[in-house]
């Protein structure tokens, strides 16, 4: 029978016949995260039993009716190989040129491994520029969705040739968390070369613990994490921060071995695997909004605070108005992200989008509203609305 797509209403197994039938509620989406030390091994070489493994349980949980999302790493890495270099080049050209070289050979790899298993395979090469501005974002969401409608794979990548910043995703799994994120889904897993999250280093320290299980992600500040690997350019720094990312959007997360057999499918079970960060409670979540704008919308400048303003904006939710406004820095217009930061302190208060240019912000700060409407009517009141900004 010829492959086509069919309705978001995916078929599961009904049990001990085997048969599938259609479910009455729309199938959850599974994020996986491939990181490079499972993708490659330390000189570049493709981890094939590993990519055999994960991609037949892929495969099985697709044919089970879940939606899967692949995230992979490892573009710059099969390049090198591909081009036996020694070493990790450092310049950005030579790094874009490894991408360059390695992308479509690494999404052959999973292509070839997911249609063994009868699975459609699509590959999605991403920048930050795709998420940092919300149009581009929800139109990344729709070809998702219409990608996983049609029960095909995707399997994205950061598009390293075109990206302006090397770590811009750190390692793939600011993008990972973004993806479930954007997506609404079940389960994000970060599959990496070690167990899960230690209580220390455990390459370093023989006594350190796995961490089974982490509620609140603050404890983490107090733990010591490992470097990254030598081909990846993040670590278990990136996964927690990724963790924390995927938890305030409201999907849970599991850093786990990806190369123990059948880990994965133990992970999408809920079996006890690796290290699982429970979702953040309803009332701590961000909107998919909120989230964009916190961890994907690049500011160009910063608006500059007095106290009053700070404490209404952290303790009242209030916007912020142009008397409790001191100046600004950078060059922006409006619909363009800023810092908000109160005047003497090096930390940013919050983020949020700018009702005003930063010329229209030196001409206003400290003035009160009617003073504005008589002397500047055509700036707004807002020069940051409450429902565009987030604390940090």
């Amino acid at each position: 029978m010829p492959w086509a797509p069919h309705s978001p209403y995916r078929t599961r197994s009904s049990g001990l016949n085997g048969r599938r039938s259609l479910v009455d509620l729309p199938a959850m989406t599974l994020v996986v995260k491939l990181g490079s030390s499972v993708v490659a091994a330390d000189d570049g070489s493709l981890r094939e039993d590993v990519l055999d493994s994960v991609c037949a349980q892929v495969s099985a949980l697709e044919r089970g009716g879940e939606r899967v999302v692949l995230v992979t790493s490892g573009a710059i890495a099969r390049g090198m190989r591909l081009l036996d270099l020694g070493e990790r080049p450092r310049g950005m050209d030579a790094l874009q040129a490894c991408s360059a070289i390695g992308q479509g050979d690494l999404f052959r790899a999973y292509e070839s491994r997911l249609a063994a298993g009868a699975t459609r395979a699509a590959q999605v090469l991403l920048t930050l520029s795709d998420v940092s501005e919300r149009s581009h974002y929800l139109n990344v969401r729709n070809t998702l969705d219409r990608l996983l409608d049609w029960n095909v794979v995707p399997v994205i990548n950061e598009n390293d040739t075109t990206a302006t910043d090397e770590i811009t995703f750190g390692d793939n799994d600011f993008l990972a968390a973004l993806v479930a994120a954007l997506l609404k889904a079940r389960l994000l897993v970060l599959l990496t070369n070690t167990d899960g999250v230690f209580t220390g280093d455990p390459r370093t320290s023989p006594d350190a613990e796995l961490v089974s299980r982490i509620e609140d992600t603050q404890v983490l500040e107090t733990i010591q994490i490992g470097e990254s690997s030598t081909l990846g350019r993040g670590g278990m720094q990136s996964k927690i921060a990724s963790a924390r990312i995927a938890s305030e959007s409201g999907v849970p997360v599991v850093i786990c071995n990806g190369t123990r057999v059948d880990e994965l499918s133990a992970a999408a079970a809920g079996a006890e695997v690796g290290t699982r960060f429970t979702a953040a409670r309803v009332e701590w979540r961000l909107s998919p909004y909120k989230l964009w704008l916190k961890y994907a919308k690049q500011p160009t400048g910063s608006v500059l605070v007095d106290a009053g303003a700070a404490v209404r904006l952290r303790d009242s939710g209030s916007s912020l108005l142009a008397v409790g406004v001191v100046g600004a820095t950078g060059s922006f217009q409006p619909g363009d992200a800023v810092w908000v930061t109160e005047k003497g302190l090096d930390r940013p208060l919050g983020k949020g989008i700018s009702e005003y240019s930063s010329t229209d912000v030196a001409r206003t700060a400290g003035h009160r509203s009617a003073y504005l409407r008589e002397h500047f009517p055509e700036v707004p009141e807002e020069v940051v609305h409450r429902d565009r900004f987030v604390l940090l």
